[in-house]
């Protein structure tokens, strides 16, 4: 099993930055893509951003040019890069890897970490 860390969420101000890290515990093969969700409270879990394992990324339309995704594969590690953040950015930012290895599919998750977007 495959243990997925996420850090760097905090308190911003709006227009702020932050930079959220994905750690694995180890090596992941076979990965078809790495992704960012959030989670406000009452509302459903959300894709902000991807990344496929052949560099190709997709962003929610509300994060588009404002938000990075991009990922380390040597040293297992995943980064999204939130700037101009607003108020509405407040969630819970979750990483999620899915892939395929010897024929079997996996979904890894990290616990979260909490982004808030405050004056």
């Amino acid at each position: 099993q495959v243990q997925l860390v996420e850090s760097g969420g905090g308190l911003v101000q709006p227009g702020g930055s932050l930079r959220l890290s994905c750690a694995a515990s180890r090596s992941i093969f076979g990965i078809n893509a790495m992704g960012w969700y959030r989670q406000a409270p009452g509302k459903q879990r959300e894709l902000v951003a991807s990344i496929t394992n052949r560099g190709t990324t997709t962003y929610a339309d509300s994060v588009k040019g404002r938000f990075t995704i991009s990922r380390d594969n040597v040293k297992n590690m995943g980064y999204l890069q939130m700037n101009s953040l607003k108020p509405e950015d407040t969630a819970v930012y979750y990483c999620n890897v899915v892939g395929t290895w010897r024929g079997e599919e996996y979904d890894y998750w990290g616990q979260g970490t909490q982004v808030t977007v405050s004056s």
